[in-house]
């Protein structure tokens, strides 16, 4: 009996250890991406640094980084969509047909901002809608098909399917291409975003913006 209450016992002592270690052994696979790593991407060519003037980057934990790196990278890929489009409306471009009932893409104004307002209201609701399910489901995907990207998985990954790279341009790439090629998106959404921001100051307040030609 003494034998038996002596083996109960370790074993309960045993198991009482286990879910500790299965919570330390959790905790480091949701851990998010280090700051330094996230920090890595894009190079410092430019500037020999890393610019940040206000020190965002010091804010926070790891998971906040990253997900200022997922917002970031977001938002560059909206702005080079605005970029895009704003420049296709001032050239003149046209889609056939109509935008909605009475209203032609033709007729639509050149000027960015005074296009917008020529959308009707549902239209910009549908715009808005449409936007807000992408984002929905990204994280949803996130937490269902993959890692999120504040729980080790890579900031700016879009998870919605055929969305992103729908020709499969970036199958088969290295991993060092990859990285060359979200450096040049990060770099390139940050200048997207300060052309959208001067474009609307050009259309918002005439002459803000030096050497602008009127849009």
């Amino acid at each position: 009996m003494k034998t038996a209450a002596i083996i109960l016992s370790t074993l309960s002592v045993a198991s009482a250890f286990a879910p500790t270690q299965n919570a330390a052994s959790n905790s480091a696979l949701n851990a998010a991406v280090p700051r330094e790593t996230v920090l890595s991407e894009p190079d410092t060519t430019e500037f020999g640094k890393i610019w940040d003037p206000l020190g965002l980057a010091e804010m926070g934990s790891d998971e906040t980084i990253a997900w200022f790196r997922h917002s970031e990278v977001k938002h560059g890929r909206v702005a080079m969509a605005a970029f895009v489009g704003w420049w296709a409306v001032g050239a003149g471009l046209r889609l056939p047909g109509e935008l909605a009932y009475g209203l032609s893409f033709a007729d639509i104004p050149s000027k960015g901002l005074e296009a917008w307002d020529a959308v009707p209201g549902w239209g910009k609701a549908q715009m808005l809608l449409f936007a807000g399910l992408i984002e929905f489901h990204d994280e949803l995907f996130y937490s269902r098909r993959g890692t999120h990207y504040m729980r080790g998985g890579t900031p700016g990954k879009n998870m919605v399917p055929g969305l992103f790279d729908p020709l499969g341009l970036s199958t088969g790439k290295s991993a060092e291409a990859k990285a060359r090629g979200r450096s040049s998106e990060i770099k390139n959404g940050r200048l997207a975003m300060i052309g959208v921001a001067g474009m609307w100051a050009a259309a918002t307040l005439p002459g803000s913006v030096p050497l602008q030609p009127d849009c």
